[in-house]
């Protein structure tokens, strides 16, 4: 991933995903070293309770179906791929696939040549010039119209160097923001994407904790919810770490990136300003230290030039592959060894170790409410507290045995309301904490089956957004965003910043050239 550091601001969501793969915890076959594989369904630590985690799963493709393989960005990437004897690279986008990096590489090997090229042709032209005296011989009165016609140029070919650093200038920083903005979008997205992790795993902690007159969750469910958070909260402090360990590097490369071409555009120009004075006034000595100067500038210009025409195509190859990706999310593609998505099968466990929390939550609650809250038992009995008054309504269970969605009967009440409805089956307690009025349930009763049933109703809202992030949902949203929204504007910016290239290499070649000839043409001698 670090030889494509031009690109890797596009693809920092696939790191912050694929770098949860550090810090090993245990998990119920031995130790986990993959949290990717584990948040996201890859890894099972086994049912929650009699098998119940094997339930309500979609069923998966059968082995006689071929699958779905899409080549993504596959016109894009057709290119020669110097690895191959120059034979064309018929794979897509594959940043693991190193003749892919040979085919995108070869897109900037115009710039590359014309640099060698360059270096050693007017290296060549210096050495015969100051070896062999060659100089322009121009008299009479062709002399003048030759010198008119060489300022003329050279003013012209000045003003182009001019122009391609403005436009270098301006599509730069432009970039720079863009990357920046686009960067900035994708660690929000990663945030976001810890704090759902985190989320849940609070709300389990909090779940660990419900208790209603002494009934609690059942041991191996509060086991297992010991497992998950040890690896939910390993996996978002992983990603938090990776994902600011990225940033600070993207931001470092890029602000490197912009001071150099920086510090090109204001060479550039300074050095067309300044020989086009000297070459005017005929400083033969001075000029010849910018000829040099000018010399190795442009090739490394033309290098520049070739390096950023291979990021304008690994961006826009990524660009494709990404929109190409979520209009087929489920065909086999180079991104399914990337990213961290998993088929139905797999993506179900986490949804069902959720759904089993909040069951196990309401069997709590529920078995308060029938065995002691409407229950009419006697003042010998310790869980009396006086009690009277018509049954109060037990907590209606949100799935059925198959954890399957289900309607709540007529005598139940929602997790939405209950907290209204058992409110007016509170009654008053003396300070011996028994009843004085009609009621089923002691404020303090209610105060902590209210506390349950929110716990029920924050882990069934929070547990579809983790879903989204198995399923890649959230992902291919991401992607969608990126593509629409960021980058065209990103390609358009490196359009900018290469045609500045392409500008000031070719206009301070030919002022080069014009330099040497007005410079050394031969002096007037004074009377």
């Amino acid at each position: 991933m670090e030889r494509i550091l031009f690109g890797h601001f596009v693809l920092l969501l696939l790191v912050c995903f694929g770098s949860l793969f550090s810090v090993p915890v245990s998990g119920r076959d031995g130790p986990i070293t993959d949290h990717a594989k584990f948040i996201f369904g890859g890894l099972n630590l086994g049912p929650w309770k009699n098998g119940i985690s094997e339930l309500a799963q979609a069923p998966a493709p059968t082995v006689d179906e071929p699958p779905n393989k899409l080549v993504l960005a596959a016109k894009r990437t057709d290119r020669p791929d110097i690895l191959r004897h120059f034979k064309h690279y018929l794979g897509g986008w594959d940043i693991t696939n190193r003749h892919y990096w040979a085919s995108v590489g070869f897109t900037g090997a115009a710039g590359f040549i014309f640099s060698v090229l360059w270096f050693v042709s007017f290296g060549l032209v210096l050495v015969v010039h100051h070896c062999c005296g060659w100089r322009v011989n121009i008299e009479g009165k062709r002399s003048d119209r030759s010198q008119r016609i060489f300022l003329i140029m050279l003013i012209l070919f000045t003003s182009v160097v001019a122009t391609g650093c403005i436009l270098l200038s301006v599509g730069q920083d432009e970039f720079h923001d863009e990357v920046l903005h686009t960067l900035k979008y994708v660690v929000t997205q990663s945030d976001y994407t810890v704090q759902i992790l985190k989320n849940v795993t609070q709300y389990l902690s909090l779940a660990k904790t419900i208790s209603v007159a002494q009934v609690f969750l059942p041991p191996d469910v509060m086991t297992d919810i010991d497992k998950l958070n040890i690896d939910l909260n390993t996996a978002a402090d992983t990603l938090t770490e990776k994902t600011s360990e990225n940033a600070v590097k993207i931001r470092r490369v890029f602000n490197a990136v912009r001071s150099a071409l920086v510090t090109v555009a204001a060479l550039m120009l300074v050095l067309a300003l300044l020989g086009l004075v000297l070459s005017v006034l005929g400083h033969q000595h001075a000029i010849h230290i910018f000829i040099v100067s000018g010399w190795l500038l442009v090739a490394v210009t033309f290098v520049l030039y070739g390096v950023f025409v291979i990021m304008n195509n690994t961006i826009s190859d990524t660009c494709m592959a990404m929109e190409e990706w979520v209009e087929n999310p489920h065909a086999e593609t180079a991104l399914s060894n990337v990213l961290p998505c998993v088929d139905p099968r797999t993506t179900n466990h986490t949804l069902t170790q959720g759904k089993q929390v909040i069951t196990s939550i309401v069997n709590v609650v529920n078995t308060y409410i029938y065995s002691i809250a409407n229950s009419d038992l006697s003042p010998d009995d310790d869980r009396y507290y006086n009690q009277s008054g018509p049954p109060m309504p037990p907590l209606c269970y949100p799935f059925d045995s198959q954890l399957q969605d289900r309607q709540c009967g007529s005598y139940e009440v929602s997790m939405a309301n209950a907290s209204l409805v058992w409110q007016n089956y509170t009654c008053m307690v003396s300070e011996s904490g028994l009843c004085n009025t009609t009621g089923r349930i002691t404020p303090d009763r209610f105060t902590q089956l209210v506390a349950a049933v929110n716990e029920s109703y924050a882990l069934e809202h929070y547990t579809p957004p983790l879903l989204c992030l198995q399923n890649c949902d959230f992902v291919r949203e991401t992607f969608q965003n990126i593509t629409s929204n960021y980058c065209r504007p990103l390609e358009h910016h490196l359009k900018i910043v290469n045609a500045g290239l392409g500008l000031i290499s070719v206009g301070v070649l030919l002022c080069l050239v014009l330099w040497i000839l007005h410079a050394n043409r031969p002096r007037r001698k004074c009377l």
